[in-house]
């Protein structure tokens, strides 16, 4: 990975609260994972910012060795690396992420 390409990934991150790398967009996910990680944010009703990883080959390349996950989807919140969809559910389900968004003070989407 570049500095330039690892320099956009960090200010991606530290430009929003909440940012899901994923492939597609939340209107439109393209594979089954990231619709999962996208459905779980809808459905906790907070405000996050999303990055269709297939539109850039650097980034999609990029946050894998970033992060050193393999896998994306990847969710991160105020600057912190949170995990893949796996995570995503097992944390949403236990309250987890909640409690996590709460404690970060990420807001609520608008109704």
């Amino acid at each position: 990975m570049t500095e330039k390409t690892s320099d956009r990934i960090q200010s991606i991150i530290d430009g929003n609260d909440v940012v899901l790398f994923m492939k597609g967009v939340p209107a439109a996910p393209q594979c089954g994972f990231s619709a999962a990680v996208v459905q779980v944010l809808n459905g906790l009703g907070v405000n996050y910012d999303a990055v269709n990883v297939l539109a850039d080959p650097f980034v999609r390349e990029g946050i894998k060795a970033f992060s050193n996950w393999p896998t994306i989807p990847q969710l991160y919140v105020k600057g912190e690396f949170i995990g893949g969809c796996d995570i995503v559910r097992e944390m949403a389900a236990s309250g987890e992420l909640t409690t996590l968004f709460a404690d970060k003070g990420v807001e609520k989407a608008p109704a």
